[in-house]
Protein backbone atom coordinates (compact mmCIF):
# COMPACT_ATOMS: atom_id res chain seq x y z
CA UNK A 1 0.00 0.00 0.00
CA UNK A 2 1.44 3.33 -1.02
CA UNK A 3 0.53 6.94 -1.44
CA UNK A 4 0.91 8.74 -4.73
CA UNK A 5 2.13 12.25 -3.92
CA UNK A 6 0.50 15.01 -5.92
CA UNK A 7 2.07 18.46 -6.32
CA UNK A 8 -0.88 20.42 -4.91
CA UNK A 9 -0.29 23.46 -2.73
CA UNK A 10 -3.75 23.55 -1.15
CA UNK A 11 -4.50 20.98 1.53
CA UNK A 12 -8.03 21.05 2.91
CA UNK A 13 -10.10 18.47 4.79
CA UNK A 14 -12.03 17.69 1.60
CA UNK A 15 -8.94 17.82 -0.63
CA UNK A 16 -6.05 16.07 1.11
CA UNK A 17 -3.64 16.74 -1.74
CA UNK A 18 -2.82 13.14 -2.50
CA UNK A 19 -4.37 9.98 -3.73
CA UNK A 20 -4.03 6.75 -1.80
CA UNK A 21 -2.89 4.08 -4.23
CA UNK A 22 -4.22 0.57 -3.68
CA UNK A 23 -5.97 -2.30 -5.37
CA UNK A 24 -8.78 -0.11 -6.74
CA UNK A 25 -6.64 2.35 -8.69
CA UNK A 26 -3.08 1.06 -9.02
CA UNK A 27 -3.46 -0.03 -12.64
CA UNK A 28 -5.03 3.32 -13.55
CA UNK A 29 -2.26 5.27 -11.82
CA UNK A 30 0.43 3.28 -13.61
CA UNK A 31 -1.21 3.88 -17.00
CA UNK A 32 -1.73 7.59 -16.36
CA UNK A 33 2.00 7.95 -15.91
CA UNK A 34 2.62 6.90 -19.54
CA UNK A 35 0.54 9.18 -21.83
CA UNK A 36 2.72 8.29 -24.81
CA UNK A 37 1.32 4.74 -24.66
CA UNK A 38 -2.36 5.73 -24.81
CA UNK A 39 -4.10 4.48 -27.99
CA UNK A 40 -4.79 7.43 -30.28
CA UNK A 41 -3.31 9.61 -27.56
CA UNK A 42 -6.51 9.39 -25.54
CA UNK A 43 -7.42 7.92 -22.14
CA UNK A 44 -10.70 7.93 -20.25
CA UNK A 45 -10.63 7.76 -16.45
CA UNK A 46 -13.91 6.77 -14.81
CA UNK A 47 -14.85 5.97 -11.25
CA UNK A 48 -17.20 6.60 -8.36
CA UNK A 49 -17.58 9.94 -6.56
CA UNK A 50 -14.70 11.09 -4.29
CA UNK A 51 -12.37 8.40 -5.66
CA UNK A 52 -9.63 10.86 -6.58
CA UNK A 53 -10.30 11.20 -10.31
CA UNK A 54 -9.91 14.99 -10.36
CA UNK A 55 -6.77 14.87 -8.21
CA UNK A 56 -5.22 12.38 -10.60
CA UNK A 57 -6.23 14.58 -13.51
CA UNK A 58 -4.53 17.57 -11.93
CA UNK A 59 -1.41 15.48 -11.38
CA UNK A 60 -1.34 14.42 -15.03
CA UNK A 61 -1.87 18.01 -16.15
CA UNK A 62 0.82 19.23 -13.78
CA UNK A 63 3.32 16.84 -15.30
CA UNK A 64 2.71 18.55 -18.65
CA UNK A 65 2.23 15.28 -20.47
CA UNK A 66 -1.40 15.66 -21.48
CA UNK A 67 -4.39 17.96 -21.66
CA UNK A 68 -7.14 17.08 -19.20
CA UNK A 69 -10.89 17.57 -19.45
CA UNK A 70 -12.61 16.92 -16.12
CA UNK A 71 -16.32 16.01 -16.04
CA UNK A 72 -16.11 15.23 -19.72
CA UNK A 73 -19.47 13.45 -19.55
CA UNK A 74 -21.14 16.84 -18.92
CA UNK A 75 -19.50 18.63 -21.87
CA UNK A 76 -20.86 19.17 -25.37
CA UNK A 77 -20.23 16.02 -27.38
CA UNK A 78 -19.56 17.89 -30.63
CA UNK A 79 -16.84 19.90 -28.88
CA UNK A 80 -15.37 16.69 -27.47
CA UNK A 81 -15.32 15.26 -30.98
CA UNK A 82 -13.35 18.28 -32.16
CA UNK A 83 -10.96 17.93 -29.20
CA UNK A 84 -10.33 14.30 -30.14
CA UNK A 85 -9.57 15.34 -33.71
CA UNK A 86 -7.20 18.03 -32.44
CA UNK A 87 -5.39 15.40 -30.38
CA UNK A 88 -4.81 13.39 -33.55
CA UNK A 89 -3.52 16.47 -35.37
CA UNK A 90 -1.19 17.76 -32.65
CA UNK A 91 -0.10 14.48 -31.10
CA UNK A 92 -0.67 15.89 -27.61
CA UNK A 93 -2.40 13.29 -25.40
CA UNK A 94 -5.86 13.94 -23.99
CA UNK A 95 -7.26 12.62 -20.69
CA UNK A 96 -11.03 12.64 -20.26
CA UNK A 97 -12.39 12.24 -16.72
CA UNK A 98 -15.98 11.04 -16.48
CA UNK A 99 -18.57 9.50 -14.22
CA UNK A 100 -19.25 5.81 -14.54
CA UNK A 101 -21.26 4.88 -16.55
CA UNK A 102 -20.87 7.44 -19.34
CA UNK A 103 -23.45 7.21 -22.13
CA UNK A 104 -22.18 8.84 -25.34
CA UNK A 105 -24.95 9.66 -27.82
CA UNK A 106 -22.95 11.07 -30.72
CA UNK A 107 -22.05 8.03 -32.90
CA UNK A 108 -18.81 9.52 -34.29
CA UNK A 109 -17.57 10.38 -30.80
CA UNK A 110 -18.65 7.02 -29.42
CA UNK A 111 -16.73 5.11 -32.06
CA UNK A 112 -13.56 7.12 -31.58
CA UNK A 113 -13.57 7.03 -27.80
CA UNK A 114 -14.25 3.33 -27.96
CA UNK A 115 -10.66 2.93 -29.15
CA UNK A 116 -9.23 5.03 -26.29
CA UNK A 117 -7.57 3.58 -23.20
CA UNK A 118 -10.34 3.02 -20.64
CA UNK A 119 -9.22 3.23 -17.02
CA UNK A 120 -11.55 2.48 -14.13
CA UNK A 121 -11.27 3.03 -10.38
CA UNK A 122 -12.80 0.03 -8.65
CA UNK A 123 -13.79 -1.02 -5.15
CA UNK A 124 -11.17 -0.61 -2.38
CA UNK A 125 -10.13 -3.66 -0.41
CA UNK A 126 -9.51 -3.70 3.36
CA UNK A 127 -5.93 -2.44 3.08
CA UNK A 128 -6.98 0.47 0.89
CA UNK A 129 -9.95 1.30 3.13
CA UNK A 130 -7.57 1.53 6.10
CA UNK A 131 -5.20 3.77 4.14
CA UNK A 132 -8.07 6.01 3.03
CA UNK A 133 -9.34 6.38 6.61
CA UNK A 134 -5.83 7.29 7.78
CA UNK A 135 -5.34 9.79 4.94
CA UNK A 136 -8.62 11.59 5.57
CA UNK A 137 -7.94 11.69 9.32
CA UNK A 138 -4.44 13.06 8.74
CA UNK A 139 -5.81 15.78 6.44
CA UNK A 140 -8.11 16.86 9.27
CA UNK A 141 -5.39 16.57 11.94
CA UNK A 142 -7.72 14.07 13.57
CA UNK A 143 -6.35 11.45 15.95
CA UNK A 144 -8.78 8.58 15.56
CA UNK A 145 -7.60 6.71 18.65
CA UNK A 146 -6.17 3.28 19.25
CA UNK A 147 -8.05 0.48 17.55
CA UNK A 148 -9.99 2.76 15.23
CA UNK A 149 -8.91 1.07 12.01
CA UNK A 150 -9.52 -2.41 13.42
CA UNK A 151 -13.04 -1.34 14.40
CA UNK A 152 -13.96 0.71 11.34
CA UNK A 153 -12.54 -1.23 8.40
CA UNK A 154 -14.81 -4.32 8.57
CA UNK A 155 -17.88 -2.16 9.21
CA UNK A 156 -17.46 0.45 6.48
CA UNK A 157 -19.14 0.25 3.11
CA UNK A 158 -16.64 -0.03 0.24
CA UNK A 159 -17.41 3.45 -1.01
CA UNK A 160 -14.90 6.29 -1.35
CA UNK A 161 -17.57 8.87 -0.50
CA UNK A 162 -18.79 6.80 2.44
CA UNK A 163 -15.30 6.40 3.90
CA UNK A 164 -14.69 10.13 3.66
CA UNK A 165 -18.09 10.88 5.21
CA UNK A 166 -17.48 8.60 8.19
CA UNK A 167 -14.16 10.30 8.99
CA UNK A 168 -15.80 13.72 8.65
CA UNK A 169 -18.61 12.63 10.97
CA UNK A 170 -16.16 11.28 13.56
CA UNK A 171 -14.42 14.64 13.47
CA UNK A 172 -17.71 16.53 13.87
CA UNK A 173 -19.01 14.35 16.70
CA UNK A 174 -15.71 14.55 18.53
CA UNK A 175 -15.77 18.35 18.35
CA UNK A 176 -19.42 18.55 19.38
CA UNK A 177 -18.87 16.27 22.37
CA UNK A 178 -15.52 17.84 23.20
CA UNK A 179 -13.95 14.44 23.57
CA UNK A 180 -11.34 12.45 21.65
CA UNK A 181 -12.81 9.83 19.31
CA UNK A 182 -13.66 6.60 21.10
CA UNK A 183 -15.58 3.51 20.09
CA UNK A 184 -18.89 5.20 20.90
CA UNK A 185 -18.00 8.05 18.51
CA UNK A 186 -16.87 5.62 15.81
CA UNK A 187 -20.12 3.64 16.18
CA UNK A 188 -22.35 6.71 16.11
CA UNK A 189 -20.53 8.02 13.04
CA UNK A 190 -21.08 4.73 11.24
CA UNK A 191 -24.76 4.74 12.18
CA UNK A 192 -25.16 8.33 11.04
CA UNK A 193 -23.56 7.72 7.64
CA UNK A 194 -24.57 4.16 6.83
CA UNK A 195 -27.93 3.94 8.60
CA UNK A 196 -29.25 1.77 11.37
CA UNK A 197 -30.82 -0.76 9.02
CA UNK A 198 -27.49 -2.52 8.51
CA UNK A 199 -26.56 -5.29 11.00
CA UNK A 200 -23.99 -4.08 13.49
CA UNK A 201 -20.86 -6.08 14.25
CA UNK A 202 -20.27 -6.04 17.99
Amino acid sequence: MGQFALPLSVRRADDPGRVVVGNANRAAVDALGEPAAWPYGTAILAGPPRSGKSLLGRWVEGQGGADVLDRADTLDETELFHRWNRTQETGRPLLLIAADPWTIRLPDLRSRLGAALHLAIGVPDDDMVAALIAAHAEARALALGDGALTYLVPRLERSFAGIEAVVATIDRLSLERKTPPTQSVWRDALDAVQGLEQPRLL
